[in-house]
């Protein structure tokens, strides 16, 4: 019978919950977490070596994101839906965040955040610069890469668009670090994770250079490149992640 898990130290808090969070999103595209059943907060402590309070903090995070749902007793379960389902909702997300690229731009992006962005950028760069990624800076550039986002809805000026981009951000696999798990194992992980660099950086120029209608599109493709991960995550993870697949499954298939 394993020890329970020490505490973790209040500075070490937020790494754990991320930690946890992508943890426990690999456990359900291993199939691991069968959809619609609740899931045994003990029996997580004891499978991933962590106290209850970074795995409490995961599950609403992953609640949060659309992935499980709040039973009506309490705790939660892993929600059904279709391969359309998250197609669409990067596609909104993509959408949304052209729009506060290209309102950024108009408007004129606060110094302070583009400052922020830029620094964002430099240190994903720097992580990029090591041949691999271990747990440790796959966790930091996962933060980086959700702050960037974050970032582009505050620059727009506008409440209602950084709302709704928090709200579709919240729908299943449409966050903006969604697929890093699946980019994270596979071969050609540092060459995505190298293209996405790439846009947010020429998307950032264009905010900087008030180019609005150029910061637009290159978020869109760089929604698009999540919506390719999305496809190719499905056709290569056969016999390795079959929650994914089975999650994906066209909703007509599962009748």
């Amino acid at each position: 019978m394993p020890r329970p898990a020490r505490p973790a130290e209040p500075e070490a808090a937020g790494s754990q919950a991320v930690r946890a969070q992508l943890r426990l999103r690999e456990l359900v595209l291993a199939g691991e977490l069968p959809p619609g059943e609740r899931i045994a907060e003990l029996a997580l402590v004891e499978r991933l070596g962590m106290s209850r309070t970074p795995i409490r903090a995961a599950l609403l995070r992953l609640e949060q994101e659309g992935l499980l749902s709040a039973l009506p007793g309490g705790g939660y379960a892993v929600r059904l839906f279709s391969e359309r389902d998250v197609a669409d909702a990067i596609e909104l997300r993509g959408t949304l965040e052209g729009l506060a690229g290209r309102l950024a731009a108009e408007r004129g992006a606060p110094p302070a955040l583009l400052d922020e962005a830029a620094r964002c950028i430099a240190a994903i760069d720097a992580l990029l610069a090591a041949p691999a990624l271990d747990d440790e800076a796959f966790l930091r550039y996962v933060g980086h890469n959700q702050r960037f986002h974050q970032l582009l809805g505050e620059m727009a000026g506008s409440d209602l668009v950084a709302r709704e981009l928090e709200r579709v951000s919240g729908l299943p696999f449409a966050g903006p670090s969604a697929f890093v798990v699946f980019q994270a194992n596979s071969p050609q992980a540092r060459d995505m994770l190298i293209v996405a660099q790439d846009q947010h950086r020429q998307a950032l120029e264009a905010i900087a250079a008030r180019e609005g209608a150029r910061a637009e599109a290159i978020l869109r493709e760089h929604s698009r490149l999540a919506r390719r991960n999305l496809r190719e995550a499905v056709a290569s993870q056969a016999g390795r992640m079959p929650g994914l697949l089975y999650l994906a499954r066209p909703y007509a298939e599962r009748q």
